[in-house]
């Protein structure tokens, strides 16, 4: 099977200035990115915004091809929404709209593209630790998001070679032929990585219920 980016760009080493930037500050600048798609109701700052991200993203030596690989999954969906929210509400909401949207993938590939998995992970572990008096379990949330980053790029490769199989077999347009074998393979791949964590004692709950 094909390897496959899906929406956020891989980790790139380097010694740029985001590199070395505190994991917090990263965090903080997606999250106010995340806020500001809220926030921003005129078309011409998000496109500013988005330009300084992706220009950021660009000193960091990620590069244009990597960039693009993040964005490029989206581009159908962006377009439909686009295309909706201009019939819907006109030229300048569509616009804010998607380049909000943009504005998130990009802040949020910053993040992925500048620091390493495993400190990724930690950083989570820390900022969820607070939260462990209320119940919270900080290993298993960090745990849960590292199954996630690895079986997105899965499924969206899952997807791509049966949409390339049924095309070649002239099926393209059945949906049965195309999701069918993904859901089949998602299943299965889901209780794999189950029954792996389960023979490492991963994922488990420390104290079951009597």
């Amino acid at each position: 099977m094909r390897g496959h980016a899906f929406l956020l760009a891989n980790y790139v080493p380097g010694n740029s200035l985001l590199h070395r930037t505190p994991l917090a500050l990263k965090f903080a600048l997606v999250f106010a990115c995340g806020l500001a798609s809220f926030i921003i109701v005129d078309w011409h700052i998000s496109a500013a915004v988005l330009a300084f991200l992706t220009g950021l993203f660009l000193v960091a030596g990620a590069g244009v091809k990597r960039l693009w690989g993040a964005v490029r999954p989206l581009a159908p969906v962006l377009l439909a929404i686009g295309l909706f929210q201009w019939w819907q509400l006109g030229g300048p909401t569509a616009a804010r709209i998607v380049l909000n949207i943009l504005v998130c993938v990009v802040a949020a590939s910053l993040l992925t593209a500048t620091t390493p998995i495993q400190r990724l992970l930690d950083g989570v572990v820390r900022m969820v630790r607070p939260f462990k008096r209320l119940g919270a379990d900080p290993e298993r949330f960090a745990l849960t998001i590292a199954v996630m980053l690895r079986s997105i790029p899965f499924i969206a490769g899952t997807f791509a070679d049966v949409r390339d199989s049924a095309r070649a077999r002239g099926l393209e347009r059945n949906p049965r032929a195309l999701v069918l074998p993904v859901f089949i393979t998602s299943v299965a791949y889901a209780r794999q990585t189950g029954e792996a964590l389960a023979a490492r004692g991963l994922g488990e709950a420390e104290d079951q219920p009597a």
